[in-house]
């Protein structure tokens, strides 16, 4: 009991390291923290104009979410800001202390490999969630309704698919270990996810050929239960083929992809390229 009690606080130190490292780096950059939630703000407004104009179309697209599409696209955009992070920010957390010289440093220390990899994303979903809220916050004065709102429901299946998406990311960060390069890999992904995850309009309006290849993202399945639980106060029976399918991408990715992870170090530090980029 003891032991575990240790190894809990000495992981949460580790993370909060990791959090105050990257805090005191992105604060020193305030102008661009502040265009970034001044691009929140355009995006919401945009998005709203545009469900202005398509109105009765929206209607007949969007039955379940009551023809809202500002409502469907808004929750679209601002939880993809998870699988955005999940995708890139292991990969830019790596790129970035192989560019400073502390890569090398950290991984060369005895530090388990997970613990490395969870802190480094730590302070990039602290911005992301605040992101959100921002949307939220802005969607609720232009007409968001989420009375309805099934909130623990919905926190339990954000927290899953933030394990799922992050996989994905760790795999890219992998890559990046061994052959330096991961930016292609993570634009194809990122475009084809928007493209068929449903993040802007529903999936049923793809042609039937390309609606299968939907279900193979774990995206397609996040965002249908966000927007089931926040808008329609789904129940656990409404939504338990999106979290069992979440649960076994999480099931499978999440070990394979730290193993891989793993092995790319390993190779790495046989090589002695931990340093290179």
């Amino acid at each position: 009991m003891i032991f575990i009690r240790h190894s809990f606080m000495s992981l949460l130190r580790l993370l909060r390291a990791f959090w105050l490292r990257d805090w005191q780096e992105q604060t020193s950059y305030r102008a661009a923290m502040l265009f970034s939630f001044v691009g929140i703000f355009f995006r919401a407004f945009t998005f709203f104009f545009i469900a202005q104009l398509i109105g009765q179309p929206a209607q007949q697209a969007l039955p379940e979410y009551g023809g809202d599409y500002f409502a469907f696209v808004l929750l679209g955009i601002a939880f993809n800001s998870y699988f955005d992070v999940g995708l890139t920010s292991f990969a830019r957390s790596l790129r970035q202390a192989q560019t400073t010289g502390t890569l090398e440093a950290i991984l060369m220390t005895p530090t388990p490999v997970g613990r490395v990899v969870l802190g480094s994303a730590m302070w990039s979903y602290s911005f992301t969630t605040l992101r959100v809220v921002v949307y939220l916050i802005l969607g609720f004065f232009l007409g968001l309704d989420l009375s309805q709102a099934n909130a623990p429901l919905a926190l339990l299946g954000l927290l899953l698919s933030i394990a799922a998406f992050a996989s994905i990311g760790i795999f890219a960060a992998s890559i990046i270990m061994v052959i330096k390069r991961g930016d292609p890999i993570t634009s194809l992904i990122s475009s084809v996810s928007a493209l068929l995850g449903g993040i802007y309009y529903p999936i049923t309006l793809l042609p039937d050929w390309l609606q299968p290849l939907s279900y193979f993202l774990p995206i397609t399945y996040g965002l249908n239960l966000m927007r089931q639980t926040l808008l329609n106060g789904a129940s656990w029976t409404a939504v338990q083929n999106d979290f069992l399918i979440l649960l076994g991408f999480t099931a499978i990715l999440l070990p394979i992809s730290l193993f891989t992870f793993r092995l790319a170090v390993n190779r790495a530090r046989r090589d002695g390229s931990l340093a290179q980029y």
